[in-house]
């Protein structure tokens, strides 16, 4: 955490160096060297004088922070989100294009509404230090006729602080594909890690599955055998199918099933009420492993009470090309919800799976209301 603080405070300070430099620059490539003629008791000296014919670089300079970040923090990343090339560098192209319209616009009424009342005296104008500085009549619209000139330089600059943004935001962009890359590895590494140490030869756990399986349909006892052959099925599912990139969403709901069914061999038919609405077709749709079971194990482990009637609502629907995941269970006072400490662990490993796996596609909302709690997942199938 301090790391992090410290990083972001180095990150501040550069960007303030950054701007800084961006000021100097700016208003020294907007300056030039003036000769002008002064009366002075009636001797005429000849000086030069170095004249800011931008006085208003402040403003442009807010300017130039709103391209940039605006772009880094916006345009960039709304425009990546549109399927055609064309729309997003139009995108971009239109903001640069009004941001520097609107520096032209703003810092040219400031420079006209700068200008003096009414004329100076014929070849004269009235300088700083109470002296009269020979200067052409029209010197009123030097600082206009200079903007109107300087908009090529402008343009340049807008121009450069344009690409510096283009620089700047598809490197964090990298680095932070190559953190999660290297995260989601690491993560994944350390699943594997862990599999493999509670695999103990899952052959002899099917054969012995399928063992009890035989023995409770020889007793007669159907319930038993049919839930002996959901947890096998399950524990296939969750041992050959988890090396999966993926898995079709059909799996998914049919691992959901048993493990409902089996949840409920626990308890008395009017203890807990389970409703399950899912699509009947799910076409190529593809999800990751086991993404919905943590949300159904904690309604069953925290929603239903032995001896009252509880409820379980879960529903999964596409829609405009989404994933929505829903599950409504009954709030009792005496369980800890899911954010407790001890289950926050496992909410906490879900949300940063679903960082890892869904990063920028996904939202997750845990909220309470009338006596439920009430989890919804949207991911974007795009």
């Amino acid at each position: 955490m301090h790391r992090i603080k410290v990083k972001h405070i180095i990150e501040i300070l550069i960007h303030l160096a950054f701007w800084i430099g961006v000021y100097y620059t700016l208003n020294s490539l907007t300056s030039s060297t003036v000769k002008i003629r002064v009366n002075h008791n009636g001797k005429i000296m000849e000086r030069s004088e170095v004249d800011t014919i931008f006085p208003y670089s402040r403003f442009t300079l807010a300017f130039l922070a709103l391209l940039f970040y605006g772009n880094i923090f916006w345009i960039f990343k709304k425009a990546l989100r549109y399927k055609s090339l064309f729309a997003g560098i139009a995108t971009a192209a239109g903001w640069f294009i009004l941001v520097f319209l609107a520096n032209y616009i703003l810092v040219g009424s400031k420079l006209n509404n700068s200008l003096p009342m009414g004329p100076p005296p014929p070849g004269f104008a009235a300088g700083k230090d109470g002296l009269n500085h020979l200067i052409p009549n029209h010197n009123a619209f030097f600082a206009i006729g200079n903007w109107v000139h300087m908009q090529l330089t402008m343009l340049l600059i807008f121009l450069t602080a344009a690409g510096l943004s283009i620089a700047y935001f598809f490197l964090k962009e990298w680095a932070r594909t190559e953190l999660v890359r290297n995260q989601l590895e690491a993560y994944q590494l350390s699943t594997e890690i862990k599999f493999l140490k509670s695999q103990i030869n899952p052959h002899f756990l099917f054969n012995t599955l399928n063992n009890l399986f035989s023995m409770a349909q020889e007793k007669g006892n159907d319930e038993l055998a049919d839930g002996i052959s959901k947890l096998s099925g399950m524990m296939r599912y969750m041992i050959y199918d988890s090396n999966a990139g993926g898995v079709p969403l059909n799996k998914e709901i049919a691992y959901l099933e048993d493990c409902i069914t089996l949840n409920k061999l626990r308890y008395a038919d009017d203890e807990v009420k389970v409703i399950f609405d899912h699509p009947a077709q799910t076409g190529t749709v593809v999800v990751a492993l086991m993404l919905f079971i943590p949300f159904v194990e904690n309604a069953f482990k925290h929603g239903v009470s032995i001896g009252q009637t509880s409820g379980i609502d879960i529903a999964i629907v596409l829609a405009d090309h989404k994933l929505i995941f829903t599950c409504v269970n009954t709030k009792y006072s005496a369980i800890k919800k899911m954010e407790d400490e001890k289950s926050g662990i496992g909410l906490e490993n879900v949300k940063r799976r679903l960082d890892l796996l869904y990063p920028g596609k996904h939202n997750l909302q845990i909220n309470e209301d009338q006596g439920k709690y009430i989890v919804k997942l949207e991911i974007d199938l795009e």
